[in-house]
């Protein structure tokens, strides 16, 4: 009899990496409910971030509940997440890897004018900004590989997936797809 997959999923790692894409993917494969760190709990409209108390509140709305896959944890408010979660699924591809497919994305959506983080836009501008995505990716990311490397050795957490590239990633979605398929 095959095993349900877990049903509070993290999915965390460095700027750009695809935790969005990913937890997307996993929320469609097992049926789980998805929430966005940057548009459920993060943003307002206008670039204004939401009050940290009234983030946490809302990642511990969300953390309460049976199921859910959350896309990223903030650093303000993971503490709410992490007792939850079932399993932490952490992307820790190279740099190279996840600026890559940070500017490319980033790039497209200042072209087509795709909406983000609770319904804002990024603009060529915003990209060159000092307090830009793209700057947050090298500000951000050796911290983010020692969160991944901390949550995988905290034996108080529950179990750490790590993929260091993207197809193990995809690799590991099939075989999530193929179990809630079963």
């Amino acid at each position: 009899m095959p095993t349900r997959p877990p049903s509070r999923v993290l999915f965390y790692g460095v700027t750009g990496s695809g935790k969005s894409s990913a937890a997307h993917a996993y929320a469609k494969a097992s049926g789980l409910p998805e929430y966005s760190a940057d548009d459920d709990i993060g943003w307002f409209p206008g670039w204004q971030q939401r009050a940290v108390e009234e983030q946490r509140r809302l990642a511990a709305d969300i953390a309460s509940r049976e199921e859910w896959v959350l896309d990223s944890a903030y650093a303000t408010w993971r503490d709410m997440v992490l007792p939850r979660a079932e399993l932490i699924v952490a992307l820790d591809y190279p740099r190279w890897v996840s600026l890559s497919r940070l500017l490319r994305r980033s790039l497209y959506r200042a072209v087509n004018g795709q909406l983000v983080c609770n319904g804002n836009t990024e603009s060529f501008r915003r990209l060159l900004a000092r307090d830009s995505i793209i700057w947050w990716h090298f500000q951000s990311f050796t911290r983010k590989r020692q969160v991944i490397q901390a949550m995988k050795a905290d034996p108080a957490l529950p179990p750490v997936i790590v993929f260091k590239r993207p197809r193990d990633l995809s690799r590991w979605l099939s075989h999530v797809h193929s179990a809630s398929a079963a």
